[in-house]
């Protein structure tokens, strides 16, 4: 790998291959503050211009997004889901490990969807840390967070609204916590992610789409 291409990768995640645009969400989505030193994170805002770049560079074709995140900053992951979403470009998503908590809109963001059977997701209630102020204002605020999240997937999926806050609000799913996790092949069958595959899949789909566009 030329030291262009391994500076690229660092700065935005990314990298152009024939047209394709490859890029990364991998561990936590930082946002607004900074995370624990340590912490492997992907940068909204290192993401913010590699995908306006991606929407003006008559180069590329069409966007292949490899996820693996526990999830992040809830504001700025679905930002950068909307951005996905609004590209002209053809795009297709590829979850690997997993894609969990803000992770989910990002997954269904793109045209079309994949995940690898070892996978898992994760959906479960916003959670907020830092002061909280325990009023009710509080909570319905948590709770118009929560509908802009199940909204903007059940928009990109084959899933209801219902159906996702039915998931988000599981009890006896996990120890001590609320939220569902789903394998791979529940992903496909309850109508989360669109098929069960990998990296060839994925590169077929997309090069697929782009000779359609």
């Amino acid at each position: 790998m030329i030291e262009e291409e391994r500076n690229e990768i660092e700065e935005s995640g990314g990298l152009d291959l024939d047209g394709i645009h490859i890029m990364t969400i991998a561990g936590e989505i930082e946002g607004h503050q900074s995370a624990a030193q340590g912490t492997k994170t992907t940068k909204y805002e290192h993401m913010i211009p590699a995908l306006a770049k991606v929407e003006k560079d008559e180069r590329i074709r069409g966007v292949l997004i490899l996820i693996n995140t526990i999830g992040g900053d809830v504001e700025c992951g679905l930002a950068l889901a909307e951005l996905i979403a609004s590209l002209s470009k053809p795009t297709v998503s590829l979850v690997l490990g997993g894609s969990h908590s803000i992770g989910v809109p990002l997954a269904v963001s793109a045209d079309y969807s994949f995940i690898v059977k070892s996978a898992t997701m994760m959906i479960h209630p916003v959670r907020t840390g830092g002061t909280f102020i325990g009023v009710i204002q509080s909570y319905r605020n948590i709770e118009k967070i929560q509908d802009r999240i199940t909204r903007f997937i059940s928009d990109h999926c084959r899933m209801k609204q219902e159906e996702i806050e039915e998931l988000m609000l599981a009890v006896g799913e996990q120890v001590k916590d609320v939220g569902t996790i789903l394998s791979g092949e529940e992903a496909v069958q309850k109508g989360l992610i669109d098929e069960l595959g990998g990296m060839r899949e994925a590169f077929c789909k997309l090069e697929e789409l782009c000779n359609i566009s």
